[in-house]
């Protein structure tokens, strides 16, 4: 798996230096988990799946699609009526600004245009864009439920 995140690490550093990919820092995702973050542990879990699994994809195309999965450049905590179908509407957002910063393969783009299969209606075509779409689960649930432990936690020593 070193390897797999050395390649992560090094296509996530590729993207901030050619694009906004940098940007995502700022956004959170779930609980205190930023879209970076988040993007990096779906790029891994998927390549993870990919191996696990002994399936044959096109590993560049694996990472740098579930980098860019949800490259929407914006806070969708925030109080904005554009905000209010954010599961919905953001694949077809970060679609377009992944594509106004790179050429994005077939591949790369039917990862990021169907990783929210179901509330997305069409499913994903190609093995990476189904890997992104369990990984990308798989990780949210960790991240929410993660957060959820941690407030529990607090609660608990509060009324203790």
């Amino acid at each position: 798996m070193k390897a797999v995140n050395a390649a992560v690490a090094a296509m996530a550093a590729r993207l901030e230096r050619e694009g906004r990919f940098g940007a995502t820092r700022a956004c959170l995702q779930h609980g205190s988990v930023t879209v970076y973050a988040h993007c990096l542990r779906v790029a891994c879990t998927a390549c993870a799946l990919a191996r696990a699994l002994h399936l044959r994809v096109d590993e560049n195309a694996l990472i740098r699609g579930a980098l860019l999965h949800d490259y929407f450049l914006y806070d969708w905590h925030e109080k904005d009526a554009s905000h209010r179908l954010h599961g919905f509407t953001h694949p077809a957002t970060a679609l377009r600004n992944a594509g106004e910063d790179w050429s994005l393969s077939p591949i790369e783009k039917e990862i990021i245009s169907k990783h929210m299969f179901p509330l997305t209606p069409l499913p994903p075509t190609c093995r990476e864009a189904w890997l992104v779409c369990l990984a990308d689960k798989l990780c949210a649930a960790g991240e929410t439920c993660g957060g959820l432990r941690e407030k529990l936690a607090v609660l608990c020593l509060k009324t203790a």
